[in-house]
């Protein structure tokens, strides 16, 4: 516990010292929320929540927050190889597992805070959180969605020496993960030959968790989106373990 605790309080450290990366992880989600949200609120008439689509459009904006943040903290594993960091560490004598969980909870963290941010903009905007309990069901999803994209990053980065290679697998991966997420658009709205598609990106539960915790409204049941989140959260931890100790030093 000591050796992940230290890894995880490194990262915070990092991040909390990256001014840049703190506003520029909150940019994206942030201008498709002020610009698309306010562009479309009057066209796009969604049921269930009063035609707002910005409110809609909230919770999606705080996954891609939190999946945007947990996908890129793979990079930090690179970069630990180029400059000889994760070499040391990995001949230390403690467990690679513990490691990569360190590693893992220092990203999940950081993108949590990095979508909570989201979130409280969104407050200031339009958003009513119903209850107490809706934003702690929010806040789990978050967790799951940051630890599940967290291990899959650190997984990719495992395999990989290359920091601007891993940026390009990632924004060709992450994209199409987000785009078919239900994040921008409901689910209903989208053409039927691609509700398959959709149904099998493990960020559409994510999203609907979100959505629900935070309107009350969701297109997948609650508790399905939950087993199905958490237990992607499950199998990418298991596959970024395995894989990261295979790297070679």
């Amino acid at each position: 516990m000591d050796i992940i605790y230290t890894i995880w309080l490194r990262n915070m450290k990092r991040y909390i010292r990256s001014k840049s990366r703190i506003i520029g992880s909150i940019s994206m989600p942030l201008f498709f929320l002020l610009f698309l949200g306010f562009g479309l609120n009057s066209v796009v008439q969604l049921p269930g929540l009063g035609g707002n689509y910005i409110v809609f459009l909230m919770p999606g904006m705080v996954a891609m927050s939190v999946m945007f943040t947990s996908v890129f903290s793979g990079i930090q594993v690179i970069w630990d190889k180029q400059f000889g960091f994760l070499k040391e560490t990995l001949v230390a004598p403690v467990s690679r597992l513990e490691i990569m969980l360190g590693q893992t909870a220092g990203g999940a963290t950081t993108a949590v805070l990095q979508g909570f941010m989201i979130l409280v903009i969104s407050l200031f905007i339009g958003l009513h959180v119903s209850s107490v309990a809706g934003f702690l069901v929010a806040l789990l999803f978050m967790v799951l969605i940051g630890i599940s994209f967290t291990a899959f990053g650190i997984a990719i980065a495992s395999r990989m020496d290359d920091m601007t290679g891993f940026q390009l697998i990632m924004n060709f991966v992450i994209f199409p993960i987000f785009g078919l997420s239900g994040a921008l658009f409901p689910i209903s709205s989208l053409p039927p030959w691609i509700t398959p598609v959709i149904l099998i990106d493990p960020l559409t539960y994510g999203v609907e968790g979100i959505r629900y915790g935070l309107t009350g409204v969701s297109q997948i049941n609650p508790g399905v989106c939950l087993a199905v989140i958490g237990g992607f959260a499950l199998a990418m931890t298991a596959a970024g373990a395995y894989l990261f100790r295979k790297i070679r030093i």
